[in-house]
């Protein structure tokens, strides 16, 4: 089976969120297969490359594609996927990628990511390798297959190649105005475009994926289904609906490498379902770090999230105040993005100093201490994708409380005390309401400490392995 999978992010060299670990973690899998895999993913000035060897492809060197009326010089250097020996391919033009960050605000994207789509393709023309699949994650690479079939179209090599989308974030489609259709070459390819669009004056790199790609993919069985719908199809549920025969939904996996209590190098001490007295110690150097006090018998809530309206935070307004008055329960936050919710929280830790603490910004060292001493995570999502933090807190036991959607609803099942199944507490409505029904369910069944532990096992029993999750996406290739 060959492969060039191109994403915007990959980890640890670039991410922002779960798109560049899951990226990592499936071509490490597909790696570890046998799959012969080609990686492509901007050099980007601010990657982390530090005590990495990155040496330049020398038949690679000094090309050419045109973008917006010009020659744009790009160029190829190499390292490996640590832990492997897969090499990932990192397109270098610094005029592009010579930014401050993995995304940019100067009016130029189209031509950033439209640059990754046609040097991936030029570079398998150079190295002879004609994929059977192009595995494309979100709009940064959705104009791939428009490109195969367009401007690279008189090229046998890919005569046999088929193209896969895979959408990790709907609400994120690369709009941009119609005018630069050209710029990217795509001005004989225009029919082939969205003609609504075109009319309303914009062109999206998402749409011309769904339309083209051999087939698409999502996060999650359930939001599969949801994207099909106006409430989560962000406009785009007509053109899904049209193709929701070739729509599948997988859940992404998880390094567990990574992500492992028993083996945790960055948090205080490491437990297993065998002996859980770890987790305490955990839980009282937390709040030794973040000077919050520790009480016998008095839970904690973690949350580790981008602070944006998609991860639910509105419902916090009102439940979480409330919560705090009423019973006694230790909150701690790490997180940052929208100011309305960084200053929520930064207000919540002045009223209730003795019971919150706010980090603004992120941690990599902290979010697993965050995991591994929380009794609680919340993630009361509007939608999800996938998610990925749920996934460690059932695999460090750190008992989850979710909104039912999307991979929340595909990865928690709600907790049953009388039957002692369930691996978390999982709500319906995306109202206040809902959300202090499912803290007071968890409080009240964390009160029967027997009960509770034999909840946190159940919680670190579940499987949701690259080694589970990848054959899935193997399986996929192959109907492709």
């Amino acid at each position: 089976m060959k492969v060039c999978l191109l994403s915007s992010e990959l980890g640890p060299f670039a991410k922002t969120g779960g798109l560049g670990d899951a990226v990592a973690g499936l071509a490490r899998f597909l790696a570890g297969q046998g799959v012969d895999l080609r990686v492509f993913l901007p050099f980007y000035s601010s990657a982390r490359l530090a005590g990495r060897t990155v040496v330049p492809v020398e038949f690679l060197q000094g090309l050419t594609t045109e973008l917006a009326g010009r020659a744009v010089r790009y160029g190829v250097h190499t390292t490996a996927l640590p832990g492997t020996a897969q090499p990932i391919y990192l397109v270098h033009c610094p005029a592009l990628y010579d930014r401050r960050g993995i995304y940019d605000d100067r009016g130029d994207e189209h031509l950033r990511f439209a640059l990754l789509c046609r040097a991936a393709i030029e570079c398998c023309q150079r190295m002879g390798f004609g994929p059977d699949v192009f595995h494309l994650n979100d709009w940064h690479t959705a104009l791939v297959p428009l490109y195969l079939r367009t401007a690279y179209g008189w090229d046998e090599l890919f005569a046999g190649s088929r193209t896969l989308l895979t959408i990790h974030n709907l609400g994120y489609q690369g709009i941009f105005p119609a005018r630069e259709v050209d710029a990217l070459g795509l001005g004989p390819a225009r029919a082939l475009l969205h003609q609504e669009d075109l009319a309303r004056g914009r062109l999206s790199f998402m749409t011309a994926g769904i339309l083209h790609a051999s087939h698409l993919s999502t996060v999650s069985p359930t939001h599969a289904r949801e994207i099909l719908t106006p409430n989560y199809g962000f406009g785009l549920d007509p053109l899904l609906r049209a193709r929701a025969d070739h729509l599948v939904g997988i859940v992404n996996g998880v390094d567990y490498g990574e992500w492992d209590p028993a083996a945790d190098e960055l948090i205080a001490h490491p437990y297993s379902t065998a002996d859980l007295e770890g987790k305490e110690w955990n839980k009282k150097a937390l709040l030794e770090e973040v000077g919050l006090p520790y009480e016998p018998g008095v839970p904690l809530f973690g949350v580790v999230s981008r602070l944006t309206a998609q991860k639910g935070f509105d419902l916090f307004y009102d439940a979480i105040p409330e919560l705090l008055a009423r019973r006694p329960a230790r909150l701690v936050v790490l997180g940052s993005g929208e100011q309305r919710y960084e200053e929520f929280f930064h207000a919540l830790g002045r009223a209730f100093p003795g019971k919150v603490r706010f980090h603004c910004g992120f941690s990599n060292p902290l979010a697993h201490r965050i995991q591994a001493g929380s009794d609680m995570f919340l993630v009361p999502s509007r939608f999800e994708p996938c998610g990925l933090t749920q996934l460690y807190s059932l695999r460090y036991g750190t008992v989850p409380i979710v909104r039912r959607t999307g991979g929340l609803a595909d990865t928690v099942e709600l907790y049953d005390s009388a039957a002692g199944t369930g691996t978390g507490f999982v709500f319906d409505n995306f109202d206040s309401q809902a959300l202090r029904w499912a803290l007071d369910y968890a409080l009240d069944s964390y009160a029967d400490r027997a009960k509770w532990n034999g909840l946190v096992r159940n919680a670190m029993a579940q499987d949701f392995s690259w080694e589970r999750q990848g054959p899935h996406y193997l399986d996929l290739y192959r109907r492709i």
